[in-house]
């Protein structure tokens, strides 16, 4: 498995654990071509051959934001078959996500807006911190959920707070996001790994082959 990318780190935090780290703080941690292709190369080499990994921790490099979503500054210019590109690259990313064979904790350290949810909601479940915060903001510009959004926010939350999350773009906190089961715990803010990381240990000290089975079994 490759284990150097330029906007993703990893670390192996314990026995059996890939941390996962969204790395452009500069930038909020949001996904360019770049980093659609490296979480892209991540999620096939962990589907071809996870190694001894039974368990994946996803966060975002920094204090306040997990994932601000695509960056918008690195799609201007673009021309629609660029776009388009790139478009399909981030599909192809979201799918390798969903259908990595191992477990994926999403420890959500800040803001997660457009891509970013949708990022977050691939996960097959999410940490967050006190004062994360969530939104689906595509048609504030006058663009929609392109990543699965529409779909796997109403399997969280029921369709019809989806309805109302996907039409407003409104923000909503972490303690919504809670209420309504899009988020499993709430943790302080420098406990965050800490938590995931005691989820993911006993996720690993389980029978691999049974949670990928149960995995590829919960979701058709």
């Amino acid at each position: 498995m490759k284990t150097s990318f330029e906007t993703i780190s990893l670390t192996r935090p314990a026995d059996h654990i890939l941390l996962v780290t969204l790395d452009r703080p500069e930038r909020g941690n949001a996904m360019n071509t770049q980093m659609g292709l490296d979480l892209r190369q991540l999620f096939l080499d962990l589907y071809v051959d996870a190694e001894d990994i039974r368990c994946v921790i996803v966060t975002g490099r920094g204090e306040k934001i997990f994932c601000a979503g695509g960056d918008l500054k690195d799609r201007n210019g673009m021309t629609d078959q660029q776009w388009q590109h790139q478009h399909a690259i981030f599909e192809q990313m979201f799918r390798g996500l969903r259908d990595c064979p191992v477990p994926v904790i999403g420890a959500i350290n800040g803001a997660a807006y457009a891509g970013g949810c949708e990022f977050a909601l691939v996960c097959d479940f999410l940490y967050a911190a006190e004062h994360a915060r969530f939104a689906i903001t595509e048609v504030t510009l006058g663009i929609m959920p392109g990543a699965g959004g529409t779909i796997n926010l109403a399997d969280a939350v029921g369709e019809r707070r989806a309805r109302e999350i996907i039409y407003t773009g409104a923000p909503f906190s972490v303690q919504d996001a809670h209420a309504w089961g899009l988020v499993n715990k709430i943790t302080k803010a420098d406990e965050l790994i800490d938590e995931a990381l005691t989820t993911a240990k006993r996720i690993a000290g389980n029978a691999p082959l049974s949670i990928k089975q149960v995995k590829k079994t919960i979701s058709v």
